[in-house]
Order: structure tokens, then sequence, then C-alpha cells
């Protein structure tokens, strides 16, 4: 769904940075790569860099400046951390991946190119007088330089979660479980009771303030019943050790 987007990297100065990208993009799912002048390239410090992500980097493009890096694009995004005196029209990283990662699908057959600078200077004013817009990744204003590949790495998620591509975990149960009822609920709260007494916890003049905070606790739980079962296992383990 992000085949339409493509990355540029203006004069990169470190190779490593380069496959820090790639990793960064196949993360992602985006995989075009366009380089303008970069000071080396191919390099084996990108290659390990990209750590599995060969495939961009193979198929990476290298042009010689901007302007041919983005000639098939109706849409171009500079990113930059400085203020520029000439004011552009400007999209956080979220902004753009919802105005440009969710759009229909004729939209969706715009090529749109998200334009990064060199690691030490960014984007010089004749390089963004090509973008239609300015791209800010919000940040700590004390400190807003971002790693390069970091700041890929952040529009790049934007872009994979405003397209709906996000698979659902399948780590755990995912709370399929039908929750306790109030009769289940009730009880294991006297279970509770009894067995806290049965340990010697309670006291008489306490007890029913220390039951109403212990309810508290286990009701913001929302326990299901498998939950309730295990805790009045553990119960009755516990009564059975004290005897």
């Amino acid at each position: 769904m992000l085949s339409n987007f493509k990355i540029v990297l203006v004069e990169t100065s470190h190779p490593g940075n380069i496959g820090g990208v790639a990793r960064a993009m196949k993360n992602m799912g985006v995989s075009e790569l366009c380089l303008v002048s970069p000071k080396v390239f191919p390099s084996a410090d990108a290659t390990s860099r990209a750590a599995g992500s060969d495939d961009i980097l193979s198929s990476a493009i290298v042009y010689g400046c901007l302007q041919e890096a983005i000639a098939d694009c109706q849409i171009v995004l500079g990113a930059s951390a400085r203020d520029r005196t000439i004011s552009w029209p400007e999209l956080t990283a979220r902004e753009c991946a919802e105005k440009f990662a969710t759009v229909s699908e004729a939209k969706a057959r715009d090529k749109i190119a998200i334009v990064f600078g060199r690691e030490n200077s960014g984007l010089k004013n004749h390089e963004l007088d090509l973008c239609h817009y300015l791209l800010r990744i919000p940040c700590n204003s004390a400190y807003s330089s971002l790693n390069l590949a970091a700041a890929v790495q952040v529009v790049c998620y934007e872009l994979f979660i405003a397209s709906g591509q996000q698979r659902e975990s399948t780590i755990g149960d995912k709370n399929e479980g039908s929750l306790a009822s109030a009769r289940q609920m009730e009880l294991f709260y006297e279970h509770l009771q009894q067995t806290l007494a049965d340990i010697g916890f309670l006291h008489v003049d306490k007890s029913q303030s220390i039951m109403r905070r212990l309810r508290r606790i286990y009701n913001r739980a929302a326990l299901d019943t498998k939950e309730v079962d295990i805790l009045r296992g553990i119960l009755r383990f516990s009564q059975n050790h004290n005897k």
C-alpha cells in the first residue's frame, strides 16, 4: 500500500546511515530508496547496517541532483528541523501520513517523495523550493536533531500505521475469556475473606474496610472466569497449608 512513496536522501555523508535508512524502510513496508550524490555508495558499511534489507540497497537508484530524483513525483515533502526565513506549508509526520497514506485509490497513484537532507546541515533553501510541504517531526525543542535513520523510521512508521497495515498481535489470549459474573465474584470475595481470616490476616474491627479496598482492586482488574478459578485455587491451597 506504500508503493507510491519513495525516500530520497540528499548528499548523505556516512554510508552506514544509508544502510540504517534501508532497514528502517523495510521495517515499515517502504521499498523505494533514491540517493542524490551520496559521498560513498555502495559501501560495506551500508550493507552491514542494512541488516537484512539488502534488497532495498541493491535496488536504490543514484541521481546526480534532486530534480532528477523527484522528476516522476506529483507531491514532494522536504524534512527539516530548522526554521526558515520564508515559510512553507508545514505538516508533521503524522499529518503527512493522515493526508497521503489514507487517501482514495485514485489518489494513491500519485508518486510521493519524502526528501531528507545532509546529516550536518539538512536541506538547502533551493532544494526546499522544489518541495510542496515542509515535513516536521515534533520532538524536544532543546534538542531537535534526529539521526537520519531515526528520522526516516519515524516518518515511515506513521505512514505504516495510517495505511492500516499493522497486524494484530498473536501473543496471548486477547482477553477472549468471559468476564466473571457478579455471582462468581461474590463467591470469590466470600472465599477471600474466609481465607484471610483463616491465616490470621483479617481482624474483626478492620475486616470491612480491608475487604472494601480489596473489592476495588479486583473490580478494576475485570477478572475473567479462568482468572477467578486460579485465584480461588490459590486460596484453597493457602487454607489447606495453614491447617
